[in-house]
């Protein structure tokens, strides 16, 4: 058992000033009023005074950290999980880009395995498959030679229970929307992006049950009052959540503001896009098949193209809150409400509430992580 008590706890949907929480076997079972919540005989107490308690932060696109890059090597998956608690990453979808669809299996077969002997760290939900049905003129970071139309065979055993829970596709493709609908139907979301779709061709994928777009107005057409492409029917469709790198970099501070104005925080996922060069020093790292040159502020292959982020999912929450001027009430769903929603976890991840997965994350009041919580289990500690 665990009692977390002093905390200004953020569930995220309400504020509760001098707040406690209960958890036993991985569970919350009590959340409120340190004075309605009272301690358990043999609970581990955390005096929480001065900290804020919010929901653990879960990423749906992140492409390895701290050294290690999924895509090379699938088998650091649990290795990276035990690391992204310093972000308060709880949860996320270890990203595999194009690739063989043996470099797929073997992803799904490491997260579908569970976690290994004396693990503690962030819960691996199933991958985010980035590829390979993307269109070639907007491939981006992603190795030409794995590109490959879309094919119903290909994704016959994709499903959450299998280890996958997101793809990201090019709609427009030919036997892309046959694709959609069977992974769809099966409980993946899917995602468009990497993508020349038009205006049209995106909403066709999203009638075909698409429900999600991948780093919004990268590795797509640009957003043009005439034709407004996949961005403006991301930015108009309600049936949509967006992903979302706020680093500054790979879209304007103008634009974050325009993007928050016109989404909030029920229909944007802030994601990092974090390739291996997170939490490391620049220079050169790996992206897949690729060598990328990583500096203070970005992750480039030699020609200029943008290849992933160094950007940590805390940073994103305080970018969002730095430039759009909202709120941290405003800002938590982002990472916690709303990417649990979209991929059907909703009723088990994402808040502070009794019979939720224990997931947490202390932050200071300047939004800097102090621990993390992770299925009731304290995974790390700031030193």
């Amino acid at each position: 058992m665990l009692y977390i008590s002093n905390a200004t706890v953020y569930t995220p949907d309400t504020v509760i000033e001098r707040g406690a929480v209960l958890v036993e076997r991985g569970l919350i079972v009590a959340a409120g009023l340190a004075s309605d919540v009272p301690c358990r005989a043999g609970a581990d107490e955390m005096d929480a005074t001065g900290l804020i308690l919010a929901p653990g932060f879960i990423e749906l696109q992140v492409n390895g950290a701290l050294g290690d890059d999924f895509t090379d090597d699938p088998a650091v998956i649990w290795r990276v999980a035990a690391k992204l608690p310093r972000y308060g990453v709880t949860s996320f979808l270890p990203t595999i880009i194009t690739s063989p669809l043996e470099k797929i299996a073997a992803g799904r077969k490491i997260v579908t395995e569970g976690r290994p002997a004396g693990f503690r760290g962030a819960r691996p939900l199933g991958l985010h498959v980035e590829g390979p049905f993307l269109n070639p003129q907007k491939k981006g970071a992603h190795n030409p030679g794995y590109l490959r139309l879309p094919d119903v065979a290909a994704v016959a055993d994709w499903s959450p229970e299998t280890g996958v829970r997101l793809v990201t596709l090019a709609p427009e493709l030919p036997g892309a929307l046959d694709v959609i609908a069977a992974l769809s139907s099966r409980g993946v979301l899917v995602s468009e992006g990497h993508c020349m779709a038009t205006y049209e061709q995106a909403e066709a994928g999203f009638d075909a049950g698409a429900r999600y777009g991948t780093h919004l107005f990268n590795a797509m057409p640009a957003l043009g009052h005439r034709d407004p492409g996949l961005p403006g029917a991301l930015l108009t469709d309600d049936r949509t959540t967006v992903g979302f790198i706020a680093d500054g970099v790979h879209t304007h501070p103008s634009v974050i503001k325009l993007v928050w104005r016109a989404l909030g925080a029920a229909r944007l996922n802030l994601v990092t896009d974090a390739m291996a060069a997170l939490g490391m020093p620049a220079g050169k790292h790996l992206l897949g098949d690729y060598e990328v040159t990583v500096d203070a502020t970005s992750a480039r292959l030699a020609d200029g193209t943008l290849a992933g982020s160094i950007l940590s999912l805390d940073q994103a929450v305080r970018n969002l809150i730095d430039i759009t001027g909202c709120t941290l009430t405003d800002a938590l769903p982002t990472v916690t409400t709303t990417p649990a929603k979209a991929i059907g976890l909703d009723r088990e991840r994402g808040r502070i509430e009794p019979g939720y997965v224990a997931d947490m994350v202390l932050l200071s009041r300047d939004l800097r992580v102090r621990a993390t919580i992770a299925e009731g289990e304290v995974v790390y500690r700031a030193g």
